[in-house]
């Protein structure tokens, strides 16, 4: 079982420029979907957006994981992995509705910075919080450039000391707790955004598809292709598998030489959550 990590990570001047921003916009009400059209579906999209969201009054981009076809005939089951913005103004009902849908499990992937600045999460009974702080060993250049959420910073999910970790942590907590797990940053997107698509990738997902849940960010936050302080772009998710290429050759690489991932933790992931 994974152990909770310390809080203790440094509270560096680049922390701050790489974030300073993202959090203020997280903390906004969410965006109403209607304001932006979800992405175009594919056929292996099975979960509707409506039945998709969780429907929480105090956090943002709060979803089901699930409900996608893979390439070989399963479903991912939905109920099991949810994603979400930061918890810090989760309200009661939210905490109850994430009680009752047996979460067991929070990943906090934001710094300690951004931790202070916002709040702490909120977690629902019976959780255990865990805070897997991806991006905050990176290097103070790499912090400095990544304020817009672009590539750069998505490049650096891959690279960053103790991302790898960070990752690795939630997909195994995912394959090996008995109840559902939910992972989350800031606004729910970038560093999210990531787990989401590395685990559905994992799972035999198609990248068209691993791209279409990726980009529904914009619409459950209401932001336009291109704003990445409110939203997501392809071309940063895009980075991020160029990387892990240009760093370990292939995903498969990847998973077993960067997140050092077993061959039985994926067999535990698929089991789990295939149907």
């Amino acid at each position: 079982m994974i152990r909770p990590r310390l809080l203790g990570a440094s509270l560096v001047l680049a922390s701050a420029l790489s974030f300073g921003s993202l959090p203020a916009m997280a903390l906004a009400d969410q965006p109403a979907p209607s304001a932006v059209q979800p992405p175009a579906t594919t056929g292996n999209v099975v979960l509707n957006t409506a039945d998709r969201s969780l429907n929480l009054q105090g956090v943002v981009n709060a979803r089901d994981a699930g409900g996608y076809k893979t390439t070989d005939g399963h479903t991912v089951r939905t109920g099991l992995v949810y994603r979400t913005g930061d918890l810090s103004k989760a309200t009661d009902a939210d905490l109850a509705d994430l009680s009752g849908r047996d979460v067991k499990a929070v990943h906090d992937l934001r710094t300690s910075y951004e931790q202070q600045f916002m709040g702490v999460d909120k977690v629902p009974a019976g959780a255990t919080e865990y805070h897997n702080d991806i991006i905050g060993q990176a290097p103070p250049q790499v912090m400095a450039s990544t304020l817009m959420a672009g590539t750069d910073l998505y490049r650096a999910f891959i690279t960053a000391p103790g991302a790898s970790q960070g990752f690795a942590d939630v997909l195994r907590d995912i394959a090996y707790n008995d109840g559902a797990v939910l992972f989350h940053c800031s606004a729910g997107k970038d560093r999210t955004g990531w787990t989401s698509a590395v685990l559905l990738t994992i799972l035999g997902v198609d990248h068209d598809t691993v791209q279409y849940d990726y980009l529904l960010s914009n619409y459950y936050r209401g932001a336009k292709d291109g704003d990445m302080l409110n939203g997501v772009t392809a071309s940063a998710l895009a980075a991020a598998f160029d990387q892990v290429d240009q760093s370990y050759g292939s995903f498969d690489n990847y998973v077993h030489e960067g997140l050092k991932l077993t061959d039985a933790d994926v067999s535990k992931l698929k089991a789990k959550l295939l149907s």
